[in-house]
């Protein structure tokens, strides 16, 4: 067993507990690129959903947990922009990210984030983007005040009891 002395100094050596993984949904009907984008996602410490259809992945992001979307524009079912467009209606705060082979200009009816034409881009900048916007999710790191109602008040006497936490 661990001693717990020993536990607490490795926590604040290293900074406090790990945050969890962050887990992005990467969505493209070219096995082959998806393959890859996992490898390099998960290598970077991401958790990573492949989905192959828009149909797929809207099933994935409604099962919960979804950080960040990356997907492809151009599938034969459902292409990214209706994917992405659904899923923001639903969560305007996830951040997405679509790329594109075959058009190389952003077009606003995307409703990405991000668009990033394949191929003119490095990997290194696609990693920074998506740490950017999992970071603009998440919001600066500082302590929230939370005002809850106090448990024994009633409704038209609600006292709030001021708490701080950590984001």
């Amino acid at each position: 067993m661990d001693d717990p002395s020993r536990v607490s100094k490795a926590l604040l050596h290293y900074g406090g507990p790990m945050r969890p993984k962050k887990t992005i949904l990467c969505v493209d009907d070219n096995d082959q690129h998806l393959s890859i984008r996992k490898f390099m996602l998960e290598t970077k410490g991401y958790n990573v959903i492949c989905c192959t259809t828009g149909k797929d992945a809207l099933e994935a992001f409604n099962k919960g947990g979804i950080d960040l979307i990356l997907c492809d524009l151009m599938m034969p079912d459902m292409n990214g922009a209706e994917v992405v467009k659904m899923i923001k209606a639903s969560s305007p705060e996830t951040p997405a990210i679509i790329f594109s082979g075959k058009i190389k200009i952003y077009d606003k009816d995307l409703h990405a984030d991000v668009f990033l034409p394949k191929g003119l881009y490095a990997p290194t900048e696609l990693l920074e983007r998506i740490r950017l916007l999992t970071v603009r999710k998440r919001g600066p790191k500082k302590a929230r005040v939370l005002t809850p109602v106090a448990a024994t008040a009633s409704a038209a006497e609600a006292v709030p009891v001021r708490a701080v936490a950590s984001a």
